[in-house]
């Protein structure tokens, strides 16, 4: 297999070309002198020709470093470029943001905030995933992702942006007509709406004050991969639903809905940034989740 080529030899050959000096590259590279003079012996001796002609007072290109010399002076300025342009990305929130979001908390809290953010960093893009289902953020090439659940040990960096309490709900009607289960295990005996990427797999677990605890695995007419797909059959009356605050919220507080076993909660779960391990995130994804966790945390003080 070829080796790669001596960048750094070639960047340095440059800069001496450039300032007609060995001890001025040095110089202007923060590099001994020494460690130059090797850099371009190391180069001559790769290339099998001699680049410069040096005496005591002058310092000639060889006609193999004149024709190099064009194309090391290229690649030097090139690198530069590249680096200049990654370090002011580094310092100034710029370029594509890749998100995924689940798709109802994407559409109902993530997408009304971003009009602010793309007026407050005009030079960031989002182009945001809307789905439920778990995505592979290093294997599709995500910049972040938002999770809602309890997260189970990973590779992810993950920062919590704000709780989200869930809530086991039923319409009146349905109360009515069935009776009210006081205790979890009774949701055995009750049409139960499922939920296919539930985190722990199409269980529902609960704790009391006590320290109790029951693992419920409910049945019913109807299993979505989206939660806000249940509530038109949740508020018909057909059935109980477990759902996170930001679907069933809103019919909770008009009464559409109840809570019940109410001294019974599941684990808490969070809405967290996760972003692929390795170095630190681009100022841009710090941005954008710096945003959300005050937008979140002003939307809990409502």
């Amino acid at each position: 297999m070829p080796k790669l080529p001596d960048f750094e030899a070639l960047a340095i050959f440059a800069k001496v070309v450039e300032l007609r000096s060995f001890a001025a590259a040095a110089g202007d590279l923060s590099l001994s002198k020494a460690t130059v003079s090797k850099a371009v012996s190391r180069l001559e001796e790769r290339l099998g020709a001699r680049l410069f002609n040096r005496t005591s007072r002058r310092l000639a290109l060889t006609d193999a470093g004149q024709k190099l010399s064009e194309r090391a002076a290229r690649l030097l300025a090139d690198g530069e470029a590249a680096e200049n342009e990654a370090l002011a990305q580094s310092t100034t929130p710029r370029g594509l943001v890749r998100l995924a979001v689940p798709m109802s908390f994407g559409i109902k809290t993530v997408a009304p905030l971003l009009p602010e953010f793309m007026e407050a960093y005009p030079e960031v893009a989002i182009d945001l995933h809307l789905s439920d289902a778990t995505v592979d953020l290093i294997g599709e090439g995500f910049d972040a992702g938002l999770r809602i659940a309890r997260l189970p040990d990973s590779s992810l960096i993950a920062r919590r942006l704000c709780a989200m309490p869930r809530y086991t709900v039923a319409a009146p009607s349905y109360l009515k007509r069935h009776g009210r289960p006081t205790h979890p295990m009774h949701l055995a005996e009750h049409k139960c709406f499922g939920y296919a990427y539930l985190s722990t797999q199409g269980v529902w677990h609960y704790t009391n004050a006590a320290g109790e605890q029951a693992n419920v695995r409910p049945a019913g007419q109807l299993r979505v991969n989206n939660g806000e797909a249940v509530m038109p059959a949740l508020l018909a009356g057909l059935g109980i639903a477990d759902l996170p605050d930001f679907i069933v919220g809103e019919a909770i507080a008009s009464g559409e809905v109840e809570v019940i076993l109410k001294g019974w909660h599941q684990p808490e779960a969070a809405v967290h940034l996760v972003t692929p391990p390795g170095g630190p995130r681009p100022v841009r994804v710090e941005v954008l989740a710096d945003f959300l966790a005050k937008q979140f945390a002003k939307g809990k003080k409502k």
